[in-house]
């Protein structure tokens, strides 16, 4: 027996079933139901059509800039490297040759002054001069030894790896600290251990008193050395010279994550500094003095001073800049007004150090202590206020995004990695992300 149409107010007989809603319709309503498909491709198509538009202006280079200088930077440490080792060999070819010269000078200035010696005493034997005679044979034998000279130079072919660099794709996105989970682990430190940490792409750098530790993605310290100073004012990671470099207050010393190496700057004066950050080419240094300078030193071919921006540029003169961080070619600062207790961050040109934005915390600075902070994925900051005992997630365009309560009271902050290391008085407390 025919069905009537399914649809309300339709006598009409039923000529198939929708594949949409399941119900017997008739051949008018069948085909509206069509025609309603088919109009719904047309946005669709829209879509796909702007979607391929997107994806073939997408800006590869942009995409692939700062992987690209991080092979850059790999490419002139190399070079570096390559340079050193042949200027050591260098020195040593010359060493050689010149101890071989020097030993051949000491034998005859001796000649000399034993033909000078005779001539002056007016007396001499045949035999003497039979034997200076054999002695300038001998020498004019070495002589010719000396200039036939021939040093064997042995060369291993470098060998590079591709597997020496790795690549792989990863999603930068926006960080959620407004729930903060759990510690995932602790680091304890003994009583006099310092604040600062410091992350590299391998380690996390921490003073555990008397020593510099190397903190694995495990957590586990896998090397430590004697820390022979008297404090840290502030850690930051060198890539570009694949170093650690320690403000220790007066002296800024590179660290060695590989050889546990400590070694002093000696082209940086020594004064009172507070904080460092480094870019791909250049160290920042801000002075602990109110009306903060900032100094800019060229790290290749060596650290060497490049320029500087004093008061009131930086900062007024009753005002101290209390922490930089450089990221994606801005220089972030953190500056603590005096008179007014009052706390704020500014965004810089790396260039031209031209104020790009402002944001005035509502933080009231009674302890002097400098205030921290680090750079976050998709070019955010995080600031640790130890003051009110909290956590400030700051935007790339210097909007206050969360404010993060803390149990304990925060000091330094680093990215590790998918971890996130803030440092308090006693341990530090590492979270995944």
């Amino acid at each position: 027996m025919s069905q009537i149409c399914a649809l309300d107010k339709c006598s009409r007989i039923s000529r198939g079933q929708c594949d949409c809603c399941d119900q017997q319709l008739c051949l008018q309503h069948l085909n509206e139901h069509n025609a309603s498909l088919i109009n719904q491709l047309n946005p669709l198509t829209d879509e796909f059509n702007a979607l391929s538009d997107r994806l073939n202006t997408l800006n590869i280079e942009k995409i692939t800039g700062e992987s690209r200088r991080k092979l850059e930077q790999w490419r002139d440490r190399s070079h570096q490297q390559i340079d050193r080792l042949f200027e050591q060999k260098c020195e040593e070819l010359d060493r050689i040759m010149n101890e071989k010269i020097q030993k051949q000078r000491d034998e005859i200035n001796c000649l000399q002054s034993k033909i000078a010696d005779i001539i002056r005493n007016q007396e001499t034997t045949r035999q003497q001069i039979d034997s200076l005679k054999a002695t300038i044979h001998e020498i004019k034998e070495k002589m010719n030894e000396l200039e036939n000279t021939s040093l064997r130079v042995t060369t291993q072919r470098l060998i590079i790896d591709g597997g020496m660099i790795s690549i792989e794709s990863t999603a930068e996105h926006e960080l959620d600290l407004s729930n903060l989970p759990s510690s995932c682990k602790t680091i304890s430190r003994p009583a006099g251990s310092k604040v600062s940490i410091c992350a590299s792409d391998k380690y996390l750098l921490v003073h555990q008193k008397p020593n510099l530790c190397l903190v694995d993605h495990e957590i586990n310290v896998v090397r430590e050395t004697l820390w022979n100073y008297p404090d840290i004012y502030d850690i930051c990671w060198c890539s570009t010279l694949d170093r650690f470099i320690i403000n220790e207050g007066s002296n800024i010393f590179l660290f060695d994550e590989s050889t546990m190496a400590i070694e002093k700057i000696k082209t940086i004066e020594e004064i009172k500094w507070l904080s460092c950050t480094t870019s791909e080419k250049c160290l920042f240094l801000s002075t602990n003095t109110d009306g903060s300078i900032v100094k800019k030193y060229d790290l290749l071919p060596s650290i060497k001073p490049v320029t500087e921006w004093k008061s009131p540029f930086t900062c007024t003169n009753n005002e101290w800049i209390s922490s930089i961080q450089y990221n994606n070619e801005k220089l972030g600062l953190l500056i603590r007004n005096n008179p007014e207790k009052s706390l704020r961050m500014e965004l810089r040109s790396v260039d031209t150090f031209d104020r790009i934005w402002t944001l005035k915390f509502d933080t009231v600075c009674e302890q002097n202590i400098s205030f921290r902070f680090c750079s976050l994925t998709c070019n955010e900051w995080l600031v640790a206020d130890y003051e009110k005992k909290r956590l400030l997630h700051i935007t790339n365009d210097g909007k206050l995004k969360a404010v993060v309560p803390y149990e304990n009271i925060p000091y330094r902050l680093t990215l590790f990695r998918n971890m996130l290391g803030i440092s308090t008085y006693s341990p530090i407390d590492v979270y995944k992300l």
